[in-house]
């Protein structure tokens, strides 16, 4: 067969998941990469050399005519040199040369690798049409989810890989996404990126495009990196023994690709220069408020993305969480500074006013000089002004907004509840939503800090990323070396502040922060339906199920379900019923009208009962659709049912989005997107429920830490995780192993008796939530990843940095 076997899975599975944009699309994009390079580059050298600005600038007096009493009319082409003058002008600059065979060089490069791509995008395309039965017509209409269960069933015919009989949802993804998912557990573990602490800008965090390209090539694919190809970790950096050899050999190439950015440097700044220049300039006339516009920064992406979350995916929920970010972020707009951009537009506007009026009168005012100039000038000024000018009929609720944010966007530092009216909160959110303007300017900086960053902050760390690399590593049959934070197990990288107490033996260094084990297990389970989770996430995924049942069933009993009111009828009047954000809407805004008339415990107790009845409710909206979802199997099954996989927990859409084959391109269409919506709301839901838990848990934790630590011992977690905790921590954590308990206790005393509330540096919070907790000797372990088969797989404890033993075990073990 001719798909049996292929080698690279990898880029083979990378390359499928473009299928959007579909061939016809790819092609010219791969094409037009290099084409905009040389058009640069020419467009430049053409304005260096080939323009006579004298004459451009009626410097220098021109005439056509034989007759001198005629007027002289200055064209164009009359301020282009010959051919033959460009040409001397351009050979006897020595450094436009050097630059223009540099340019040629990495051209030819862009060439050949256009070429190639080409070539494997037929091959893709014929993939599509031959083995997945998709013509190219209709590819645009399929969902990714479909295209994925086409590629699970092609496996069994044709074997494209042959290390396993059957691929998963998450073999696929751990294909696709074996490196992001390495950068952002990296992210999570605030090993990366680098910040720091300026004099006037405070807490700072840089990370650009170029200084992200910097850290793939050291770590993924460069010559000398740590990976021999695309899914092999080196055997060196797998066992213990040389960690503080192959550090050393980290750091040494740290320096030497600074040094290469450094001499590179005044090219990488011309191009971006040039860039910047070619691409904003049109838009910042066209629209010069666009720059106060805001976006996502590359921080931001990477901190908020699930593992195992294409790229697809991650912008769908971003972008439904842009426009309460931007009103949260308008809300900081400064008094004083409102006072002092009306003055300014005022006056800006009053010489405009003039300006107008005269060339009305008279259109030879535009022919004195510098007017035109002072004209355009004015009315970029105007705008920019207008830009910090709130519309006077708002009325904003910074706490509301940012909860109406977490709902997309899925994460938030624990110390933003409560506090969204900070300029504090509002200064760390502006780091994961910059404007428009920063990140231009970044990316302009970015060639000059990129080589420092490498050489004084990052070759530090070199020690850190070895130990990394080697303790998050498992081997996947069928897959390769993986991190092992994407396979989302519970047991090895929970957190117990998050729902995983009594179910995770992850240490304080092994555990992922801020919920994005749990967050991320419940986003895959809930996008990819079908996927059959293993044992420990399906226990955990059926004790949040009951947990729900629970505690809606008590909002019921207590007829808090979502009472009517008129913010409520406000709010959803503002949307169809039948869409599926009005319930989030109606969550949102039942939680901050009854804020009022209740005190902080309660209100966090009424928020909780509401998400809990909301998910509750949202089942049976969907079971139209598809069959009953796994919050009614939980309810029908009573405590204790364990679920049998995801596809009993959601009811998100692959099983209906098949269903739809046997009918219209347009009706399949209009189905998946419908059943996509529900999706992403069921999973705002939960994230909403999950952080209330973790907010009633940070609530309750401080007095049970002041009555544990007069009772426990001296022994228990390492001293590795005793200086990580007392780093960032608000709040000493207790050095025993686990909480003594007493008999089963009643439904408010079922939760998680693991310190957590201390604060890390912004990237890597703690934070708690309200859990069961089971009798456990251990603290918080690491994740690894699970055995298929029924094969366990443990995850070996890491090795601490102040540790000198060179002759440790092996830190890889296959799963």
């Amino acid at each position: 067969a001719p798909w049996h076997h292929i080698e690279n899975l990898d880029l083979f599975f990378s390359r499928i998941s473009f299928h959007q944009a579909g061939f016809r699309c790819a092609a010219p994009h791969c094409l037009l990469g290099p084409e905009q390079f040389i058009f640069v580059v020419a467009f430049t050298t053409f304005l260096i050399s080939c323009v006579d600005y004298d004459i451009l600038f009626a410097n220098k007096a021109v005439n056509h005519s034989q007759h001198p009493s005629e007027p002289i009319k200055v064209t164009l082409p009359d301020a282009f040199l010959p051919p033959n003058v460009c040409s001397a002008r351009i050979q006897a600059n020595s450094f436009l040369i050097c630059i223009l065979v540099i340019a040629g060089v990495f051209w030819i490069h862009r060439l050949v690798k256009f070429i190639y791509n080409i070539c494997c995008y037929w091959e893709i395309h014929s993939f599509y049409i031959n083995a997945l039965k998709i013509p190219m017509s209709t590819l645009p209409y399929y969902t990714w989810q479909e295209v994925q269960a086409r590629i699970v069933q092609i496996q069994k015919e044709h074997q494209i890989c042959i290390h396993k009989k059957e691929l998963t949802e998450l073999d696929i993804y751990h294909r696709i996404l074996r490196f992001k998912n390495y950068m952002v557990a990296m992210v999570n573990k605030s090993l990366l990126p680098i910040r720091f602490r300026l004099p006037l800008l405070g807490d700072t965090v840089f990370y650009t495009r170029g200084l992200k390209y910097n850290f793939e090539l050291i770590f993924f694919w460069g010559p000398g990196s740590l990976f021999e190809n695309e899914w092999s970790l080196k055997a060196e950096y797998k066992r213990a023994g040389n960690r503080l050899e192959l550090a050393e050999k980290l750091s040494t190439r740290i320096l030497w690709i600074g040094i290469a950015n450094f001499l590179l440097c005044p090219l990488i700044l011309i191009w971006q220069i040039l860039y910047a220049f070619f691409s904003y300039t049109e838009i910042l006339k066209r629209e010069p408020g666009s720059l106060g516009a805001r976006c996502w920064s590359l921080y931001g992406r990477c901190y908020l993305r699930h593992f195992n979350e294409l790229d697809h995916e991650l912008h769908s929920r971003l972008s439904k969480g842009y426009k309460p970010a931007s009103k949260y972020m308008n809300c900081f707009i400064s008094p004083l500074l409102t006072i002092v951009a009306k003055n300014v537009a005022f006056f800006a506007g009053s010489i405009l006013a003039v300006l107008i009026a005269l060339t009305i009168y008279d259109e030879d005012v535009l022919a004195v000089e510098h007017v035109l100039t002072t004209v355009t000038l004015l009315g970029v000024g105007i705008t920019v002004c207008r830009s910090f000018i709130p519309d006077q009929h708002l009325v904003f609720c910074p706490e509301q907004l940012l909860r109406v944010i977490l709902a997309h966007i899925h994460y938030m530092p624990d110390h933003w509840q409560g506090n969204a009216h900070r300029y504090e909160t509002r200064d760390e959110f502006a780091q994961l939503f910059q404007y428009k303007a920063v990140f231009i300017l970044e990316e302009l900086l970015s060639p000059i800090i990129t080589p420092l960053i490498l050489i004084v902050c990052l070759r530090p760390k070199s020690l850190d990323i070895v130990d990394f690399f080697r303790n998050f590593t498992v081997e996947v049959v069928g897959v390769g070396d993986t991190c092992s934070f994407a396979q989302m197990d519970v047991r090895q990288h929970g957190h117990p502040a998050w729902m995983s107490a009594g179910k995770t033996e992850a240490s304080i260094y092994q555990q992922a922060e801020d919920g994005k084990t749990e967050l991320s297990l419940m986003h895959f389970a809930i996008t990819n339906p079908k996927w059959q989770p293993p044992r420990e996430s399906t226990a955990f995924i059926g004790f949040l199920k009951e947990r729900v049942h629970r505690d809606s069933s008590m909002a019921l009993a207590q007829q808090a379900v979502l009472p009517e009111n008129a913010l409520f009828s406000s709010i959803q009047s503002l949307q169809s019923e039948s869409e599926p954000h009005s319930l989030i809407a109606n969550v949102i805004a039942g939680s901050s009208a009854l804020g009022f008339h209740m005190g902080r415990d309660g209100q966090a107790s009424r928020h909780l009962s509401e998400v809990a009845s909301a998910l509750r409710s949202f089942s049976p909206l969907q079971s139209a659709q598809q069959p009953p979802s796994g919050f009614q199997t939980a309810g029908r099954d009573g405590e204790g049912a364990q679920p049998r996989g995801a596809s009993a927990m959601t009811a998100s859409g692959a099983d209906a989005r098949t269903v739809s084959s046997g009918s219209s391109a347009w009706e399949g269409q209009l189905q998946s997107m419908i059943l996509s919506e529900y999706a992403s709301t069921e999973m705002s839901l939960h994230a909403l429920y999950m952080h209330e838990l973790h907010k009633q848990h940070a609530q309750l934790e401080p007095e049970r830490h002041t009555w544990h630590r007069r009772e426990s011992d001296e022994s228990g977690e390492s001293t590795h995780e005793e200086l990580d905790a007392q780093r960032g921590a608000s709040v000493p954590i207790p050095r025993s192993a686990s909480y003594p308990f007493s008999s089963p206790r009643q439904p408010a005393e079922e939760t998680a008796t693991l310190q957590t509330g201390f604060q890390r540096r912004y990237g890597g919070i703690t934070d708690p939530g309200t859990v069961h907790r089971a009798p456990s000797h251990f603290s918080r372990l690491p994740l690894g990843g699970w055995a298929e088969d029924g094969q366990s797989a443990r995850h070996p404890e890491p090795v601490p940095e102040e540790s000198s033993e060179d002759e440790l075990p092996p830190q890889i073990h296959k799963v």
